[in-house]
């Protein structure tokens, strides 16, 4: 990474610094890529907007090396209650299931989370930051982006990088200047937002009062703040709306915070869109500029997260030398499907929390009641079952013969808490470097892998690792094998792989897995993975797992 007469060459430029520019910054900083993060605001934000991550997401947090800093300023762990119009309950949403190791729901303030995320980039020599810097253009050839930039009192330069990610919101201007058009649905809503400064309200989960009259959420955060989401009628004044009479009137309804002091009031269009293309030549968009969620699932900042972890390990990959067909197309090939599942679990809690009017919001609750004496009905609300795991159906993986609800391929691998053999409990993700792995799940790891298999493994560059099921005990051998006391791999799904290898990506995304006595099938497969090795002749990295 050079500077000469204003010209700065790195490997990636990335174009906005909210959550997702942030954290892709962070990813890359820690692969040693080198980043300018172009932001045209002096700092991060100020004011509060998304107030939810979850487990995902703190799993990404956690390949940054920042989940322990994130969980001190978190809410850990928070649920929802759903009320009628006489704040009667009829629907209990209350995950305690840790599938990916943390919590599912976890409410911040997303000023703290930003400059948490901004600290975070002073471990990285890799990184330049360029906050107070606007993008005014850019341009492109086979080998680079060159994007011009300039500052109030410092001038101009231009950041010449390898590829572009643009993380610049809704309305993206690098959006705009490609030329890309948002599709999907029309759907829009204005809401009335509120935060407060401090709550009277000591309930700690989330109230969403269904009310056809005027449907309202209540957003628990940590330090005794709050946030009200009032829908505004169609016809409804955004200067009335905002009105400190009308606000703590609409307050005095759902709760005892009528008196208390607002930090922020402000109306806001949510939409539901995604952009028709994520990628032109080496300019990507990520989060905000790839898609627009409505609010109602608190998905909207988690999804521009799983851009970011999708793309940073594959741009590091590519800047090492494996720019080959295939590899950076898979990002939208597997994020687009998932990022519009989310859009969509949006757009359906949206239609339980503004009923259309009181003889469909009664029918609703009679469902869900009806619905919450059956256990397994209960449950599949409460342990939030019905949100879409993350799932790729094409893209960097290779099927594995079990069928389409069975296959672990392009999924997110279960983090249990795994046991060494001095007692040691620690999450899965720790022991596991930033590589491809090979994680042999099996009673005795260590016996139906020869040394051979392990050797022809490791050269790949892959990582080598056991897990047992949780009735063996974990030993030393000729690779680290842990036991899974976490438990995770102990239901139907996981244990139908008992005796088989999985090899994991470098976002711990399953890509193949094999019998165990078939694991040298996984050298070649390793190849489309990395760049440490040429691709093998015949092997194809861009598949369909459908």
């Amino acid at each position: 990474m050079t500077v000469r007469e204003s010209i700065l060459d790195v490997d990636v430029a990335i174009v906005g610094a909210g959550p997702t520019g942030l954290t892709l910054a962070n990813l890359l900083g820690g692969m040693g890529v080198s980043v300018a993060l172009l932001e045209r605001n002096i700092t991060t934000v100020q004011e509060p907007r998304a107030v939810s991550i979850d487990d995902e997401s703190m799993r990404t947090m956690q390949a940054a090396g920042l989940d322990v800093a994130v969980e001190k300023i978190v809410a850990r762990g928070y649920g929802s209650r759903y009320l009628s119009p006489r704040r009667k309950l009829f629907l209990t949403v209350d995950p305690t299931s840790r599938d990916y190791g943390f919590d599912k729901r976890n409410a911040f303030q997303q000023p703290d989370l930003e400059a948490l995320l901004r600290d975070g980039l002073g471990r990285h020599d890799s990184v330049i930051q360029r906050f107070g810097w606007e993008m005014q253009s850019f341009a492109q050839d086979d080998e680079a982006v060159s994007v011009e930039i300039a500052h109030g009192t410092e001038g101009a330069a231009t950041v010449r990088a390898r590829y572009m990610v643009a993380c610049d919101g809704g309305r993206s201007p690098t959006r705009g200047k490609l030329g890309i058009q948002l599709v999907g649905s029309t759907f829009a809503e204005r809401w009335l937002i509120v935060d407060l400064v401090k709550t009277e309200n000591r309930f700690r989960h989330t109230e969403v009062n269904c009310d056809s009259a005027r449907p309202c959420i209540s957003l628990p955060g940590p330090d005794n703040i709050r946030r009200y989401e009032f829908m505004l009628h169609p016809g409804e004044d955004e200067k009335v709306a905002t009105d400190e009479a009308f606000v703590r009137d609409l307050l005095a309804h759902v709760g005892p915070d009528r008196d208390c002091e607002f930090r922020r009031v402000r109306v806001y269009t949510f939409h539901a869109r995604l952009a028709e293309s994520w990628r032109v030549g080496r300019i990507f968009l990520a989060g905000d500029a790839a898609h627009l969620t409505p609010p109602f699932a608190g998905q909207g900042m988690n999804s521009g997260l799983r851009d970011a972890h999708n793309l940073a390990w594959k741009l590091a990959e590519a800047v090492r030398g494996a720019d080959r067909a295939g590899l950076l197309d898979s990002y939208e090939a597997e994020r687009r499907p998932h990022a519009w599942e989310m859009i969509e679990l949006a757009l359906r809690m949206g239609r339980i929390m503004m009923p259309e009017n009181a003889a469909k919001a009664l029918l609703t609750r009679i469902v869900f009641r009806a619905l919450g004496l059956y256990p397994p009905a209960r449950d599949y609300f409460a342990q939030m079952r019905y949100k879409p795991k993350p799932r790729f159906r094409q893209g960097l993986l290779w099927p594995d013969g079990f069928s389409e609800k069975a296959t672990m391929v392009g999924r997110l691998i279960p983090q249990p808490v795994v046991e060494d053999t001095n007692r040691n409990r620690i999450l899965l993700d720790r022991v596991l470097p930033d590589s491809p792995v090979v994680l042999v799940f099996d009673e005795f790891p260590d016996r139906v892998l020869s040394a051979e298999a392990v050797r022809a493994l490791e050269a790949t560059g892959a990582f080598v690792v056991g897990l047992t099921p949780e009735w063996m005990n974990p030993i030393d051998g000729a690779f680290p094998v842990y036991r899974d006391a976490g438990r995770l791999f102990s239901g139907p799904q996981m244990r139908a792989y008992l005796g088989r290898a999985f090899l994991l990506r470098r976002d711990r995304y399953v890509a193949a897995t094999v019998p165990t006595d078939q694991s040298g099938e996984l050298v070649a497969l390793i190849a489309g993975l990395s760049a440490s090795m040429a691709i093998t002749p015949g092997k194809e990295v861009f598949a369909d797992a459908s």
